[in-house]
């Protein structure tokens, strides 16, 4: 029986493993973390809205309803791909096909002051630190007598006009007017700051003009200050520096500016593309080895002049391709081109209001913002995790109440000397 090695757990990965179930292959799923994460809720994880067990599903729960399928936790050093072997931490697995879908970290653009202060969201973990911060310099502000320094803990700058960026800040603006200005009377609204940076003219490039107007209308309705046509060119742990040479006070520094593939690609091939990528074949496999698949953020392709961009959608429909590719090619049969079908783009930006683009049509506000939920709670894996984040979701809607205000981090309190 042949065996198929597939890196990575997200969305790429997991489509991939369940074309191949049954299908008479071995196919290991091989991840450090043994939980398929659903990223694009990450920040509400941040900003208090949902636990972060109800947007993390346990790999083995769906491996074991998976004919064929198995799960192994490790970390993936390199590969011998001259000999089908992925190096892992203590060992090596010898395999007849291999599909790379480790998706991608963030890009701090070698800004290593910024890669030192700034938060971003790309881990369960990552969030966490993030919400601590965020309920902590709350409380930091609440027993701080100088007013200068309590504007700094109350200013959150945020680097990055895309989805993430937008929908962060949305969150975070409707977190403090109807949850924390509740939770410290002592402290007045008027005192926080949110800073949306951008370094182009304008917001949520994949989308058309229209939208980006809306949107940039809509955050600075809701009280978001956006900084469009600006840089930043580093941090200091009490305040985030502009490439003018001017400076924001601030302990919070959120950085959404982009992504880079995974360091594993470096590790894996010497040919790079934009971001790190990993150029591909139209086939989405590795030159010279029509054995190994790169696919999700790893893997760049272009498509019509433009490379694809580095989005769960282009995920999944890659996973979907390589699956059915294995299975082709073990059949000894041809393989047409991968090509990518855009089904559209959208981002909320806050309660009842969104922006979406689907087959020329350009929709925003409260629609938009249901369709929204709509497909992120049909892409959510496990029906629990459904249920909750439903349930989450309506209990924010109706009552203005966030029951996840936990600080894990143990010195917001203060200590004793």
């Amino acid at each position: 029986m042949k065996r198929v090695v597939i890196v990575g757990v997200g969305f790429g990965g997991l489509r991939a493993a369940r074309i191949l179930a049954g299908k008479g292959l071995e196919v290991l799923l091989i991840d450090r973390q043994n939980y398929h994460l659903f990223q694009p809720l990450l920040y509400q994880v941040a900003t208090a809205s949902l636990e972060q067990e109800s947007i993390a599903y346990p790999i083995r729960a769906l491996t074991r309803r998976w004919k064929g399928v198995s799960f192994r936790l490790v970390e993936v050093c390199g590969a011998d791909l001259v000999n089908r072997k992925l190096l892992i931490a203590g060992g090596a697995i010898d395999y007849d096909y291999l599909i790379l879908a480790a998706g991608s970290v963030t890009n701090f653009f070698g800004l290593v002051s910024i890669e030192r202060h700034a938060y971003d969201l790309k881990t369960l973990d990552h969030a966490v630190d993030l919400r601590n911060q965020i309920l902590g310099s709350f409380e930091k502000a609440a027993r701080e007598s100088d007013p200068a320094h309590r504007r700094a803990l109350l200013t959150f700058v945020i680097v990055g006009g895309g989805p993430t960026g937008i929908e962060f800040a949305g969150a975070l603006q409707e977190l403090i007017r109807y949850v924390l200005a509740k939770d410290y009377p002592e402290l007045h609204v008027a005192e926080t700051r949110i800073i949306l940076i951008e370094a182009t003219d304008h917001l949520l490039a994949a989308l058309p003009g229209e939208l980006q107007i809306y949107a940039l209308e809509k955050l600075r309705q809701m009280g978001v200050e956006v900084l469009l046509s600006t840089r930043v060119s580093g941090a200091e742990p009490d305040r985030v520096l502009l490439a003018d040479g001017t400076a924001i006070p601030a302990h919070t520094l959120f950085w959404s500016a982009g992504v880079n593939a995974v360091p594993l690609a470096s590790a894996l091939s010497p040919a790079k593309a934009a971001n790190g990528r990993i150029p591909v074949e139209p086939d989405l496999t590795l030159a010279g080895h029509p054995e190994v698949f790169v696919i999700g953020d790893m893997a760049y392709l272009e498509q019509d002049g433009a490379p694809l961009p580095m989005v769960a959608p282009v995920a999944m429909q890659q996973g979907e391709y390589a699956g059915k590719a294995v299975l082709l090619k073990n059949l000894n049969r041809p393989v047409v081109p991968f090509r990518y079908r855009d089904k559209g783009t959208m981002a909320t930006i806050g309660r009842s209001a969104a922006v979406a683009t689907a087959f020329g049509i350009n929709v925003a506000g409260f629609l938009a913002w249901i369709v929204w939920l709509g497909l992120h709670l049909m892409y959510l894996v496990g029906f629990r995790n459904r249920i909750l984040v439903l349930l989450n979701w309506a209990f924010y809607y109706f009552l203005h109440e966030s029951q996840i205000r936990l600080i894990t981090r143990k010195d917001e309190g203060g200590r004793c000397q």
